[in-house]
């Protein structure tokens, strides 16, 4: 299986760093980790910093990173330190989704990929648990826009647990739990009995779900499995209350930026990129601050349901 499989990645032109590789056939934890957030989600050189930080923080707690993104058309899971700092000052790479994942690949170009794209790629590697700050999902205003992420169907269809720090904060958080309850995706908030709000530790919208243990959360991951469930699990882990920006504070921040994209008719995929950068400005920072202290808060939880699976 081991044979057919290399030769598959190799008509695909993908590639298993060699870490990731002796950890798949060994059978180790390993957690996966999105790209956009490098190039999409933070500025350099802090970009760097954040991807080195968080993956020393899941070696720290057990596990080996693998960080995915597609270099010059090749689908790589787990980056080299070349490849990182290559992709930390790529101005240009795609945001690569479902949609455009195979497109890349085929015209090697270099794109990041989101919460979809990586729910796929690992998914495809046989890596059973990602690490993000956020996942995407409704916009605010979607019922006029339909601007809906790709990462709530992805949920649905890809056996991937997800653990993050909720939906990020610029969007409709009601509309987007509305959703995952249609696409029946577990929802499942770590510790807390109210969703959490990305820079904000707690949201006004009850928990869906609640598990206390990473064994717990591993153990409903392979239930899934056993019942044939398709699609994954999100598990919302709230920021660290020492480290989240409140929500009163945050809120008239977001939607100053929600008006200026609007003026600007900035739409699609450049929404976000573009509110995260605004925030950020009115933040002074603290946001970026923030936005790392739960991505490594979010590794270390994901090395923790990894061990357990």
């Amino acid at each position: 299986r081991r044979i057919l499989l290399r030769e598959r990645y190799e008509m695909l032109n993908c590639q298993i760093a060699p870490n990731v590789a002796e950890a798949l056939t060994k059978k180790t934890p390993i957690v996966a980790l999105e790209s956009t957030i490098i190039t999409h989600g933070m500025p350099w050189p802090q970009n760097l910093d954040m991807a080195k930080s968080v993956e020393s923080c899941v070696r720290e707690a057990g596990a080996t990173p693998a960080t995915i993104a597609v270099i010059d058309g090749v689908l790589k899971i787990g980056l080299s330190a070349t490849d990182l700092t290559h992709l930390a000052q790529t101005k240009n790479a795609a945001k690569l989704s479902r949609a455009d994942l195979a497109l890349c690949m085929a015209q090697k170009k270099t794109g990041a990929t989101t919460v979809a794209a990586t729910m796929i790629a690992a998914n495809f590697a046989g890596i059973s648990v990602f690490a993000t700050g956020g996942i995407g999902g409704v916009h605010r205003g979607a019922e006029n826009s339909f601007d809906i992420s790709a990462d709530l169907r992805e949920l649905a269809l890809t056996p991937v647990t997800v653990v993050a720090a909720g939906a990020k904060a610029i969007l409709d958080i009601p509309k987007t739990l509305e959703v995952l309850e249609t696409y029946g995706v577990p929802v499942i908030c770590y510790r807390s009995d109210v969703f959490p709000a990305f820079w904000s530790a707690r949201s006004s919208y009850p928990a869906p779900l609640r598990m206390d243990e990473a064994k717990e959360i591993a153990l409903a991951h392979k239930m899934r499995a056993e019942l044939s469930l398709s699609g994954g699990q999100l598990v919302a882990n709230p920021i660290p209350l020492g480290d989240q920006i409140p929500q009163s504070e945050i809120d008239p921040m977001i939607a100053q930026a929600l008006t200026e994209a609007a003026q600007q008719k900035i739409t699609a995929k450049a929404v976000t990129p573009f509110l995260l950068s605004r925030v950020f400005d009115l933040t002074q920072g603290r946001s970026l601050t923030a936005n790392i202290a739960l991505v490594l808060n979010n590794a270390r939880l994901a090395a923790q349901i990894a061990q357990n699976l």
